[in-house]
C-alpha cells in the first residue's frame, strides 16, 4: 500500500511539471571577443513574420525600445549590426491535476473493548483527475549580426505559452515583457568581460 501511495504521489507531482514549465524561459549567448561598446547603430534584416502583422509590429517596437535604452539608434544606411527576429510556434501537452487525491477510502470496523465502526480518509486514486490538453508555445529568437561580416554576435531566446484569443492589450504586454526579459542579459557598455555566456536551450 505504501509503495502504491508513493507511486501515485510521484505521478501526480510529475504531471504538474509540464504546466509549470510553460512559464517564460529565457536563454542567451554572445561572442565574448566582441567589443559591444562600438555597436551604436542597427537595422532590421530578414526577420521572419509571425503571420500577424500587428504582432510583428509590436515585436519590432519592443526590440527598438530595448536597443534605444542601450544606446543604439536605427541607421539603415550604415548600421553596425543587423537585427534578425524569428518567431516559431509548436504544440505541446499540458497536464493539470485536479483534486489532491485524498478522499473517502472506505468503511472499517473497530476492535478492542466494545464495537465500533468509522469512515476512513486516505489516498484514493479515484479522487485524482488529470486533464491533458494541447497548448501553443511560441519561441522568439532575436539575433544581432555584425554588419561588417554578418557574423552572429548576440542571441536571446524567449519561450512561453501563447494564448490565441488574448486581448490586444494582453498581447502587447506579453510581447513587451518577453522582449524586455530577453534583453536583460545584453552586455552593457564596458562590462562585457564580467559576463558569462549561457548556452541557448
Amino acid at each position: 500500500m505504501k509503495t502504491m501511495l508513493r507511486m501515485l504521489i510521484g505521478l501526480a507531482a510529475a504531471a504538474l511539471l509540464p504546466a509549470a514549465a510553460m512559464e517564460q524561459k529565457v536563454s542567451y549567448d554572445y561572442d565574448r571577443g566582441q567589443d559591444f561598446t562600438r555597436l551604436k547603430s542597427y537595422t532590421v534584416k530578414d526577420s521572419t513574420k509571425s503571420g500577424n502583422p500587428l504582432v510583428d509590429e509590436r515585436i519590432a517596437n519592443a526590440v527598438a525600445a530595448q536597443l534605444a535604452a542601450r544606446g543604439l539608434t536605427r541607421d539603415d544606411a550604415h548600421p553596425d549590426v543587423y537585427v534578425v527576429t524569428r518567431q516559431t510556434f509548436d504544440t505541446r501537452k499540458e497536464y493539470t491535476v485536479y483534486n489532491s487525491g485524498y478522499g473517502p477510502y472506505g468503511w472499517g470496523w473497530g476492535s478492542g473493548y466494545g464495537y465500533g465502526y468509522g469512515y476512513g480518509w486516505g489516498w484514493n486514486p479515484s479522487y485524482t483527475n488529470i486533464e491533458v490538453k494541447d497548448i501553443i508555445v511560441g519561441t522568439l529568437t532575436i539575433d544581432l549580426h555584425d554588419a561588417a561580416n554578418d557574423q552572429l554576435v548576440w542571441r536571446g531566446v524567449g519561450v512561453q505559452r501563447v494564448h490565441q484569443r488574448s486581448k490586444p492589450s494582453h498581447v502587447s504586454r506579453r510581447v513587451n515583457e518577453q522582449v524586455t526579459k530577453i534583453f536583460e542579459k545584453y552586455p552593457s557598455r564596458g562590462t562585457v568581460a564580467t559576463l558569462t555566456a549561457h548556452s541557448i536551450q
